[in-house]
């Protein structure tokens, strides 16, 4: 029988061949790469380079083509009711805003997750569960949110509603696609501060795509660089090289660091 909990010592991550086609275009090859528990990884790379296009593949939101990914210990097909510890926060996230739903509603939709019935979810997660939601939007600065329509938010606002979402209810993995997109320089550098903080305070473990070289070398334990396959990875310092992002992104690549 399969443990319930994920262990600590092993990865919780691991990826090996990963091949992913889009149509006949292939978009990520031959991809290997582990995380560990507690640790903060970013994938760099240029556009078209097959990052999200990865991180879909990981999450079994796409079809992959060769490779195996296993999560907490267990291969992706059979994680089961322990995909209630990852939580994902997507680059672009499509919705009908004149959808009538609440930012409370909405952060309550994160509980039991995996329970089928988008009304039904409504209806017990919200206000069973108010105070969770509440304590949820409290810590990340959006609890004054509460009332708000989700389609009224700005992109910074609507960025801090979905990590009340993730933060909701307890999570072991994190993994984010561009979560700093449509979000102004000093909204990132905030959003970055919350999250390494709420990571140490959780004990989660992140992946998460991103353009921004200097805020991953400022914040992130690893770095995997991308071009369709692994270009290199190790910690900042190595992997940011001049030599490498030459490698991952070409001779077109400009560095642009932020001042905060």
């Amino acid at each position: 029988m399969l443990d319930d909990q994920p262990s600590i010592t092993s990865p919780i991550l691991k990826v090996e061949g990963l091949t992913v086609y889009q149509g006949k275009y292939l978009a990520v090859r031959d991809v290997s790469f582990e995380l560990l528990s507690g640790t903060d990884t970013a994938i760099v790379g240029p556009n078209g380079a097959g990052k999200s296009t990865l991180v879909k593949a990981i999450l079994d939101l796409i079809p992959r083509s060769a490779g195996t990914i296993q999560i907490f210990g267990r291969p992706i097909g059979k994680v089961g009711h322990l995909r209630r510890l990852l939580g994902y926060m997507p680059q672009n996230f499509i919705f009908d805003r004149s959808f009538p739903i609440s930012v409370s509603e909405l952060v309550g939709l994160g509980i039991d997750e995996n329970k089928k019935g988008f009304f039904s979810r409504l209806r017990q997660n919200y206000p069973k569960n108010s105070a969770a939601i509440k304590a949820a939007l409290q810590r990340t600065d959006a609890y004054h949110l509460r009332n708000q329509a989700i389609g009224t938010l700005s992109g910074g606002q609507f960025k801090r509603v979905l990590l009340a979402y993730c933060l909701v209810t307890p999570r072991k993995l994190l993994v984010l696609d561009e979560a700093f997109a449509g979000v102004d320089v000093q909204g990132a550098a905030d959003f970055y501060a919350l999250l390494n903080e709420l990571k140490r305070e959780e004990g989660w473990t992140v992946l998460q795509v991103s353009h921004d070289i200097d805020m991953v070398n400022r914040h992130c334990d690893r770095v995997l660089c991308l071009n369709q396959t692994v270009v290199c990875t190790g910690k900042p310092e190595i992997a940011l090289s001049p030599q490498n992002l030459l490698a991952t992104y070409g001779l077109g690549f400009s560095r642009y660091l932020h001042q905060h």
